[in-house]
């Protein structure tokens, strides 16, 4: 057994037997090692390198069900208790965190000093800075401020063979060399484990808003002319992101496409970018506006849909996905249209939401495996015909093979795969997770 080769190396209480050989999400591993230290997971790396044993790495959970063709590995790395503050340069407006802590954790710490991290992924109280990191994960508000690529300015990477190097450094003017950095933000754990990032920070917003723009069903053109011209204007929207009825429904209450427009900046900024809003507004379409607070318990609230590794139910009829859509900003409401269209061809539920500023669309779909695989294929082609794509962020192990997570090949698959052989020659650190089953 591994625990008896790694005995003397880490404490006994820190490997056992994994007792979920078979979660419904995979990615699991034969034996459950916990990390509690950056050193903890350099000797299982080191150890696992020599004798080309497999690792799947866990933290929060909430990107088990992204990626990954094999159901286990021999060793299931947790970094779940590696967590904590390594350093917050309040003056510098930088932090630097271990992987293990919840973006929550983060973002409660930072508010004491008027503080945040610009990241609004989804079920934060659950996912991890790490996770959030290795998937490039990012929200609605990513117009403004970019995904976590764009906030990491160092990391300290543990490779496969337990080597450790570090990446950028630990200030926001850091120019030297090539940004490594982006090598390993996104890449899903493939090519080394994140042990300690920095990132950027900005202040709390002195004044947010919100405004809901519904439209009646069918009014796609309407709304794409409008948002045509907010991007256009000099408004600095922090989100653009149109809601599918049955979305806005639980958001709102009332089942009409609906435009979540977000304003951070002083009071009065603000509340003139709402008048433009309200100035600008298409004939038939009603503008409710949020301020402070409300606005604040909204978006709380919206980055608590969709699956997060925790609810799935066993019920084969209520089996839930989630689907990550990439395309030109403008396909987004062309997108979202054929979402809901294909879904009643396909008799599954759907909820969607997409950024017409950037062209990131999220959909969540429930309902029968078989009508999930049918539905993705479907979607996916539609996609494709404006030169998008469509990836899988959360389906369950079974259904993964069968619809193929990132979708065919891309042309530079080539020189990913050089770079993995080249970081992971013997392919052992989270085997078949990234594109084209790295």
């Amino acid at each position: 057994m591994i625990a008896s080769y790694l005995d003397g190396i880490l404490p006994k209480e820190q490997i056992r037997i994994n007792d979920e050989l078979r979660h419904p999400l995979g990615n699991g591993g034969l034996q459950l090692i916990e990390a509690n230290s950056e050193e903890d997971i350099s000797k299982v790396l080191a150890f696992a390198y020599s004798h080309n044993k497999t690792v799947n790495v866990i933290s929060g959970g909430t990107k088990r069900g992204f990626g990954g063709e094999n159901e286990r590995a021999d060793i299931l790395l947790s970094l779940a208790n590696y967590k904590g503050i390594v350093e917050h340069s309040v003056g510098d407006l930088t932090m630097t965190v271990k992987p293990g802590t919840t973006l929550k954790e983060i973002t409660d710490e930072l508010h004491k000093h008027g503080q945040r991290v610009a990241l609004d992924a989804s079920w934060p109280e659950l996912a991890t800075i790490g996770g959030i990191i290795a998937a490039n994960d990012s929200g609605p508000k990513r117009l403004l401020y970019g995904s976590a690529r764009d906030l990491v300015i160092g990391t300290r990477i543990v490779y496969p063979d337990g080597n450790v190097v570090r990446t950028g450094g630990k200030v926001v003017k850091n120019v030297a060399g090539y940004d490594m950095n982006k090598l390993f933000i996104g890449s899903m754990g493939t090519l080394g484990i994140i042990s300690e990032i920095t990132i950027k920070l900005r202040p709390l917003p002195k004044y947010e808003g919100l405004s809901l723009l519904q439209f009646p069903i069918g009014k796609e053109q309407d709304i794409r002319e409008f948002s045509i011209k907010i991007l256009d204007s000099m408004a600095e929207p922090v989100s653009l992101e149109i809601l599918n009825p049955s979305i806005a429904e639980k958001m709102t209450g009332n089942r009409q496409d609906t435009l979540a427009i977000s304003f951070e900046d002083r009071e009065k900024a603000v509340l003139d970018q709402e008048n433009w809003v309200e100035t600008h507004l298409p004939f038939g379409g009603e503008h409710v506006v949020l301020h402070e607070e409300d606005a604040r318990q909204w978006w709380e609230k919206f980055r608590h849909f969709g699956p997060n590794g925790y609810h799935d139910t066993e019920s084969e009829a209520d089996t839930q996905a989630a689907l990550k859509v990439g395309s030109n900003n403008l396909d987004v409401l062309v997108n979202m249209v054929a979402a809901d269209n294909l879904a009643a061809e396909h008799h599954v539920a759907v909820e969607a939401h997409g950024g017409i500023g950037h062209g990131i669309s999220r959909i969540y779909v429930k309902g029968l495996p078989e009508d999930i695989v049918s539905y993705t294929r479907a979607l996916r082609d539609k996609v494709k015909e404006k030169s998008g794509y469509v990836v899988c962020t959360h389906l369950p192990f079974i259904l993964r093979e069968a619809v193929g997570v990132w979708g065919e090949k891309p042309g530079y698959f080539a020189l990913l795969e050089g770079i993995k052989r080249t970081n992971d020659p013997k392919n052992i650190l989270n085997r078949n997770r990234f594109v084209g089953g790295i």
